[in-house]
């Protein structure tokens, strides 16, 4: 497994996002569900969001927040930066070694 840092910037304004958050989270559910996000949440000052994921592929990563609402109502955009964990904490041990 690969794994990412991605940096959500939002592209509508707050009062678009407060709409489609609830579907956002929902959608970020699935990818907890299949073990691929590991922690997500709002920046502050609330422009984004960033979230912790791991995938096989960066193409793999990507194909996944296509299915975003954000994406969808093209209320945000993405930077996916691919990195490698080689210090951590114990018990995130099974997760990055993809268990």
């Amino acid at each position: 497994m690969k794994h990412f840092l991605i940096d959500i910037e939002y592209t509508a304004p707050l009062e678009i996002i407060d709409v489609i958050v609830s579907d956002h989270r929902k959608f970020l559910q699935t990818g907890y569900d299949q073990g691929w996000l590991l922690m997500s949440g709002p920046k502050h000052p609330k422009t984004g969001g960033i979230v912790i994921a791991r995938a096989p592929s960066m193409q793999e990563i990507q194909a996944f927040f296509f299915n975003d609402p954000y994406h969808q109502h093209q209320a945000a955009t993405y930077k996916f930066v691919e990195f490698n964990p080689v210090m951590y904490q114990t018990f995130l041990q099974d997760w990055i070694a993809g268990s």
